[in-house]
């Protein structure tokens, strides 16, 4: 294998070709830095005009893990070398990656996400804007951003908004940890397929007349997709997210989202699953869980392009901020589990700072062109 950080190959089909995109870092469970970010915005814009390419495989290196996110730690560096900012690696990381997002959401021609193994942050919003999006036996997912005082960004404001019920709102709460079933109970995944059947896959894309009309593509995909996933249905693992939504709907049941926290926080169950959402939102940045609540109540209704240059602006406030340095610090640098967030309670934040999370730190959005 190449030791370059991305793999691309251009595969003869039947007819045209099959472009193949590896994500190959397997030693950071192929975690994005922004050389991979530019790296899969500029094949991808080059590919979009190519006649010759009639879709897209993406995949990760190895069998752990898709893509478990951003390189966090070089955000950290970046964070802490110029406190309250700018951050020019952080932020320039953001608004790429976010382009790179808006790029796959709205990209013409079919693209094959294998997300296998685990698919977490910046992972999840590589797979999330593909058109064709598969999970397997061993796909684990999680927007765990309230550990670190991030938020579930990468597009997470478009998607968990879009979830059934209050599921969004709940996994983002508390960054609860999902499967394959709930991937595509929440329509966050299109199909499951086993691991196994990989190859098959690979080969039934590969056997296909590939045209330059995008629309017939889409459904070649589909046809090569749906059979193998209907051989596979009695293998999906049982799900979390669908039986647990009465108790999620009666936990976000609030006047606010301090009494929601409240809910969450307080609950005595012996689910593991709802203890372990419960005890990550309880260890998590209280200050983190405000901005995550209003991020996702001020997105509600907005666009796609309007969900990336809210997030953008979010995202160069926080990363300005010492909390998310802290969270870092206490979970990815010296591992102690140990932050020292600034505020004990949800209640505790002045709304004032708050607000400040919310106000454009610079005067052209960076992103304003999408």
């Amino acid at each position: 294998m190449s030791d370059e950080p991305i793999l691309f190959e251009e595969v003869a089909a039947a007819a045209g070709k099959l472009g193949r995109v590896t994500l190959n870092v397997p030693g950071t469970l192929n975690s994005l830095t922004l050389e991979m970010v530019d790296l899969l915005q500029a094949q991808l814009e080059q590919w979009r005009e190519r006649d010759d390419i009639g879709a897209i495989f993406i995949e990760g290196a190895g069998e752990k893990a898709f893509c478990a996110g951003g390189d966090v730690q070089a955000l950290h560096v970046s964070a802490t070398a110029t406190p309250g900012g700018p951050c020019e690696y952080a932020e320039s990381f953001f608004t790429r990656e976010y382009r790179m997002n808006y790029t796959l959401h709205t990209y013409p021609k079919p693209i094959v996400c294998w997300g296998h193994g685990i698919v977490m942050g910046g992972g999840l919003g590589v797979m999330a804007g593909c058109s064709h999006r598969v999970v397997t036996e061993a796909t684990r997912i999680a927007m765990p951003e309230v550990t670190i005082a991030l938020f579930p960004d990468v597009g997470g404001s478009w998607f968990l908004n879009h979830m059934p019920g209050r599921s969004g709102h709940f996994l983002a709460l508390t960054g609860a940890s999902i499967n394959a079933a709930d991937a595509i109970y929440t329509g966050l995944a299109d199909r499951f397929i086993a691991s196994e059947h990989k190859e098959a896959v690979l080969a039934g894309l590969l056997q296909q007349q590939w045209t330059g009309d995008a629309q017939s593509n889409h459904g070649r995909v589909r046809h090569v997709l749906r059979p193998i996933a209907e051989e596979n249905i009695g293998s999906c693992p049982a799900g979390q997210v669908e039986p647990h939504m009465g108790t999620i709907a009666r936990l976000c049941d609030g006047d606010n989202v301090h009494q929601i926290i409240d809910n969450i926080t307080a609950q005595q169950t012996d689910d593991p699953w709802l203890a372990k959402a419960r005890d990550s939102l309880t260890h998590g940045s209280k200050l983190a869980a405000l901005w995550i609540e209003r991020q996702l109540f001020e997105t509600r209704h907005a666009s796609l392009r309007e969900v990336f240059q809210a997030e953008i602006r979010l995202a160069t406030n926080i990363v300005r901020h010492p909390e998310f340095a802290e969270g870092v610090r206490a979970l990815l640098i010296d591992k102690d589990r140990n932050p020292a967030w600034q505020y004990r309670a949800s209640r505790e934040v002045p709304d004032e700072v708050l607000e400040g999370f919310f106000r454009a730190p610079w005067d052209d959005n960076p992103l304003a062109d999408l």
